[in-house]
């Protein structure tokens, strides 16, 4: 009885501080948001992100040297986190949801709407700064969410086992390359993904992204040598990518965004975005 009630306290404390965390996240997403509006774009993007986080303007640039070169703007920029995740240890989490971008300030008719997601992780004195900063633009969406939530198994799976997401990636990778993407979302996709393409609204849950992508047939090759971050049950990669079409002419280049998540000991693709670069 006395483990019992032991073990009952060791899953108490993980939930407790799992949940604290995701609510610490929200509401760090959310200062950064009200910082933009406040102060502005440059310097809630300053303020919120780590020393070497990266945004993509569409290339991957430093996105506090990014901002300090940009001129001032009137420009209003607005969010609202929809869906926060955090990983067991509390070290790394993301965040995304929709957008609002209006040039010439909050008043502006002229709006821009889109889908982001920002990667977080903590610091050393326990706050938390974007790591990464990637979105996505389509049309006005018919319903915006204003609620968030967060995945039932939010800190409850601490990789005891030490399992790497790059090690359960290469399987992924080749597969996607030598096939095709929708057959490696088939084997790596999260019952609960979330996928974002520019021009289109996100692609909620697994079988609706395997229904976008059944018949895409065009080979993409993702670039060598990605590097993973993680911490416990949570990593992410973020690296170029290429499409060609079945003649070998390459028709897309960008950059991509994966967040993989231990779930049952198996690692998953819980987000994947996709930011195509401009033809010159």
């Amino acid at each position: 009885m006395k483990k019992l009630a032991i073990l009952f306290l060791i899953i108490f404390s993980v939930n407790a501080f799992a949940q604290s965390d995701l609510q610490k996240l929200y509401d760090t997403e959310k200062a950064f948001e009200r910082a933009a509006a406040e102060k502005g774009i440059n310097r809630a993007f300053i303020e919120f992100t780590a020393p070497d986080g990266v945004c993509f303007n569409p290339n991957p640039v430093n996105c506090r040297e990014f901002w300090r070169a940009r001129p001032a703007s009137p420009a209003g920029l607005f969010w609202n986190p929809n869906f926060v995740d955090i990983s067991s240890n509390g070290a790394m989490g993301y965040t995304t949801g929709n957008s609002i971008y209006r040039p010439k300030g909050k008043d502006d008719p002229n709006a821009y709407y889109g889908q982001y997601a920002t990667v977080w992780q903590r610091q050393p004195n326990g706050t938390y700064l974007a790591a990464l900063d990637m979105g996505i633009s389509h049309d006005k969406p018919a319903n915006v969410e204003t609620e968030w939530k967060s995945p039932t198994d939010s800190g409850k799976e601490m990789n005891e086992k030490k399992s790497s997401a790059a090690d359960a990636s290469t399987t992924f990778f080749e597969t996607a390359s030598r096939q095709s993407l929708s057959k490696a979302y088939k084997t790596f996709l999260a019952e609960d993904a979330r996928l974002l393409r520019d021009g289109k609204p996100p692609i909620l849950g697994r079988q609706n992204a395997l229904a976008e992508f059944k018949n895409n047939k065009a080979q993409i090759n993702f670039a060598k040598r990605s590097v993973f971050v993680g911490a416990a049950d949570m990593a992410y990669v973020s690296n170029s990518y290429t499409v060609n079409d079945k003649s070998g002419k390459q028709t897309e280049k960008g950059n991509f965004l994966q967040i993989w998540k231990l779930r049952g000991g198996r690692w998953q693709i819980v987000l994947d975005a996709f930011l195509p670069v401009p033809e010159k």
